[in-house]
């Protein structure tokens, strides 16, 4: 896998502008900050962020994957104020269930997601190693 940050666009923070990879695809859904038990988890955007994300990496896993397989990833934001008030907050979450490494990212400002409840939802993509 290849992440490409062209020296002639604005340096990337918290994403990659493009990533090159080679192999099996696997399509995430969108995943929210929803339990096991089907609630979404209390605490407000951090919380559902690392809900969210451990979701849709427990998924990847599941296929076969690990975070440094993920080559794009959607984050729909039912407050980008929030949010990006949270930004640290949200990038130690990230640090911690996935490094440093970061795939192709868009962040989407919704008016509201799936669940009512929810204010983050993630959404990936992921390209495997092909075996030898």
């Amino acid at each position: 896998m290849k992440r490409v940050n062209p020296a002639s666009l604005a340096a990337p923070s918290g994403f990659s502008h493009a990533v090159v990879a080679t192999g099996t695809t696997v399509f995430l859904a969108g995943q929210t900050g929803m339990d096991a038990s089907g609630a979404i988890v209390p605490g407000g955007v951090v919380a559902q962020f690392e809900q969210a994300l451990s979701n849709l990496l427990t998924a990847l896993g599941e296929a076969g994957g690990t975070p440094a397989d993920l080559t794009s990833l959607t984050i729909y934001i039912v407050d980008m104020d929030d949010y990006r008030a949270q930004a640290r907050a949200i990038g130690r979450v990230w640090k911690w269930l996935i490094g440093s490494e970061y795939p192709a990212m868009a962040g989407i400002g919704v008016s509201r997601l799936w669940d009512h409840d929810a204010v983050v939802e993630v959404q990936g993509l992921a390209v495997l190693k092909t075996q030898a």
